[in-house]
């Protein structure tokens, strides 16, 4: 009761626009004389009243606009939803390959309606918007685009400016050749573009009016389309869609009519009965099939693509809510291009499910037909059938047989068999062309080149070695660097010796010593020379000058040899070293550990049967003798390669797409041959040289390559291994990489403390100064002494030594 009294409210607010009030009095005139449901073709402001009436008295209301509905339970919209076109006219962007485009539209709401900023991703083309008037001249914008060099334009407006921004387009010259424009109106179709017809320009629009459902609904000719408009055939099936819920709704009940005031709080409890019933029945019009989803948007509606010619407008494709673009021309743009003899031919198609040529297609619902499958061959045909307007349907090999020939009886089997047998007209997947297929069947040119290689794990990395950190120098350069070393050490004995200045007085407070010194003992040297080559230096300094210059020419020696073996550590310790147990065909042909064989039945085993290299003829025997080893399919042999100690022989561009998904997977060696996979025909077939040049220019394109690495390194889970790989952070070096360093040191240390045992225990028995005391006591005085370590000084002479030296200067 609220909302009554608030609609009345509003009602007689705005009833002071003579507009409004007018709309209300025939809305409400009608209710009072029966009407049970209002077909309407209002704008949005005075669509809101009448909606607001309809849904209050709980009557249905059809629009045929293409405004957007609010949120009423009783209110219908026949218009094509604009969010629904938007993906079309983004995929038709797709399909005509625009760079970049610039979308001219009258006004933000009808550019807001395409909801286009929802459709785009980060890599869709450069989009430039310009805002043109309805009431000024546009030919200064349109003067300054065709100065920016754009070439491709998206016009959306409404009907009635269309005429005029197509006229000044013209004037000021873009409407012309080499430029392409979008129509988004519904309406194109009842444009009089006969000025247009010679101007060169690329015109592409739609229209909702299937002109062969008119002539088999009436079955007579009807009036030229540009004498009615779009909203008209909307109308006309609202009425049909009404008659048929009504009839529905009539079945189910009686006294379906009654008189509703606007003034009164009574409401026709039958209109959300009618709502339902008019959104379930399926009905068809004619625009097409007429059913909504449940709000009331249309939806599973289809469109008619047209472009402009010399001689009018011409459909060149289809399009449904629920399906991608169907051409069935050639080429849009041009009306005088030659068409193709397949145009409107119908080709049965037979694929394999093999990935990534072939696959069902992943969805959570249910689909039928073409569009079940999807696949690199499956695109390919697409992107054919694009370009020679031909229709196609997939059937599956479900044996995945692809066709061998058997000797004994002389008949070909599988997928060959079936195009021979004028059970298919095209066959796609990884067959490859070989001459004695060529004998049964014709081909396209290939459309991927591949040869025959080793499917085999990854090569494990090699155990770390425990003297690793000898292998930046060869075992020449370190007894080289040995040598060097003693002879520098003795150089400096006898230089240091001969040199003048290397003998002097180590007690400075002696002016006249009686005798001097030379600091380059043999002890002396070698230990300068080793300080040099560890970096570390030492307490002797050359004096002499020509001892400076050897000693300079040594430092330099050691900072080259440090660096070099610095910088080649670095990469033997981060770098893995890995085992290969085989490398190419003839390692695997050459041992009896790698067990090795090949798809059965296949061309590559073909290959090996039919090749006159002594290799090859061998590993055939010995796939022969080992019939276990042979498969029934490349996953099979994937299979047997992941879990056990095999190799597996199949085409190269299979093992690409195996090693993109199975990283402990790789390919072994080079291609053992060249081949090309190709689309098979029945032979002398009249449209092989159209295919032919329409896989050329595919690969011209570069839309070959670019559907490989689709389906090669993005879809399926492809380029999984190559990210994982390509860190390019060195690895932490484990114990097992620098084990051999602590080795040295433990063995250095354990050997420097033996040599001081031997050189303690050599003093005490050879070298003691008084022989009156036993070396047994020696040795107890000198462990005492060691044991004190907070005393840090030793007595040059024994303790009875020293009292008696005492009693002797005493007396």
């Amino acid at each position: 009761m609220c909302r009554r009294i608030i609609l009345l409210f509003i009602l007689i607010f705005h009833c002071l626009c003579l507009v409004q009030c007018r709309r209300i009095i025939v809305v409400c005139s009608a209710l009072e004389g029966g009407a049970v449901t209002i077909v309407g073709n209002l704008k949005e402001v005075n669509a809101f009243y009448v909606q607001n009436i309809c849904d209050s008295m709980e009557i249905p209301y059809v629009s045929v606009n293409s405004d957007t509905l609010r949120d009423y339970s009783n209110a219908l919209n026949l218009y094509p939803d604009l969010g629904v076109l938007g993906q079309f006219f983004n995929e038709l962007i797709d399909s005509m390959e625009w760079k970049t485009y610039t979308i001219l539209y009258d006004s933000t709401e009808s550019l807001a309606n395409f909801k286009f900023n929802q459709l785009w991703e980060k890599d869709e083309p450069l989009v430039t918007f310009r805002l043109l008037s309805t009431t000024q001249d546009n030919r200064g914008i349109l003067r300054k685009i065709k100065e920016s060099g754009e070439k491709n334009f998206l016009i959306i407006c409404k009907p009635e400016a269309l005429k005029s921004i197509l006229h000044q387009s013209l004037e000021v010259g873009i409407l012309a050749d080499h430029y392409n424009f979008i129509i988004t109106s519904l309406d194109f179709q009842s444009e009089d573009l006969s000025e247009y017809y010679f101007s060169g320009v690329n015109v592409t629009g739609i229209r909702l009016i299937n002109v062969d459902r008119l002539s088999g609904t009436y079955q007579v000719d009807l009036a030229p389309l540009e004498n009615y408009t779009t909203t008209e055939y909307l109308i006309n099936d609202a009425v049909l869609s009404f008659a048929n819920g009504f009839r529905r709704l009539k079945y189910s009940t009686s006294g379906l009519q009654k008189s509703i005031s606007c003034n009164m709080s009574n409401n026709w409890e039958y209109g959300i009965s009618l709502s339902n019933f008019m959104k379930s029945v399926q009905t068809t019009g004619l625009t097409g099939l007429i059913q909504y989803d449940g709000i009331g948007i249309r939806n599973n509606f289809e469109v008619e693509i047209l472009t402009l010619t010399r001689s009018g407008l011409a459909k060149v494709g289809n399009w449904n809510s629920s399906r991608k673009i169907e051409w069935i021309q050639l080429n849009t743009g041009n009306p005088d291009a030659e068409v193709s003899s397949l145009q409107n031919k119908t080709f049965r198609v037979l694929i394999s499910m093999s990935p990534p040529y072939g696959m069902l297609r992943e969805t959570v619902s249910k689909m039928s037909g073409n569009d079940q499958y999807e696949g690199f061959g499956v695109d390919i045909i697409h992107e054919i059938s694009k370009m020679l307007g031909f229709n196609y349907t997939f059937f599956v090999q479900t044996d995945n047989v692809y066709g061998s020939l058997n000797p004994a009886t002389g008949e070909w089997n599988g997928m060959l068999r079936k195009i021979m047998d004028d059970e298919a007209d095209l066959a796609i997947t990884d067959l490859t062309i070989t001459a004695e297929r060529e004998t049964a069947v014709d081909f396209t040119m290939p459309f991927m080149n591949l040869g025959i290689s080793i499917l085999y794990q990854k090569p494990k990395a090699a155990p770390p070695s425990l003297m690793s950190f000898l292998l930046p120098f060869s075992a020449k350069v370190w007894l080289y660097l040995i040598g060097v070393y003693v002879v520098m050490s003795a150089l400096f004995f006898t230089i240091g010796r001969m040199c003048p200045d290397e003998w002097n007085n180590n007690n400075p407070c002696i002016e006249n010593p009686e005798s001097l010194e030379n600091q380059f003992t043999i002890k002396n040297s070698l230990w300068f020379t080793l300080g040099a080559i560890m970096q570390q230096g030492s307490e002797i300094a050359p004096i002499g000058n020509s001892t400076r210059m050897l000693a300079g020419c040594w430092y330099f020696f050691c900072l080259i040899m440090v660096s070099s073996y610095t910088a080649n550590l670095a990469a033997f310790l981060t770098v893995e070293t890995v085992e290969r147990p085989i490398k190419n065909a003839d390692d695997l042909a050459n041992q009896d550990v790698i067990k090795y064989g090949a798809k059965k039945g296949g061309s590559t085993v073909g290959f090996f049967k039919d090749s006159n290299s002594s290799t090859y003829a061998k590993m055939y025997e010995y796939m022969v003798n080992n019939p276990s080893v042979l498969t029934s399919s490349n996953d099979e042999g994937k299979f047997k390669v992941m879990s056990d100690n095999y190799a597996f022989l199949m085409e190269s561009s299979s093992i690409e797409y195996i090693s993109e998904r199975e990283c402990n997977l790789t390919q072994i060696g080079g291609l053992l041959d060249q081949k090309g996979y190709g689309i098979a025909m029945k032979k002398n077939a009249s449209y092989r040289n159209e295919l032919s040049r329409a896989v050329l220019k595919l690969q011209e394109m570069g839309v070959l390559t670019s559907l490989k690495n689709k389906w090669w390194k993005e879809k399926g889970g492809g380029g999984r291994c190559s990210q994982d790989g390509g860190s390019g952070q060195a690895e932490e070096l484990g114990l097992a990489n620098v084990g051999g360093v602590f080795l040295v040191l433990i063995v250095g240390t354990v050997m420097s403390f033996f040599g001081t045992i031997f050189e303690f225990l050599f003093a005490i028995f050879f070298e003691r100064t008084d022989p009156n005391i036993s070396a047994k006591k020696k040795l107890q005085e000198e462990v005492k002494i060691i044991v004190k370590f907070g005393v840090m000084t030793k007595a040059t002479k024994p303790e009875e030594e020293e009292d008696h030296e005492d009693e002797e200067e005493n007396i």
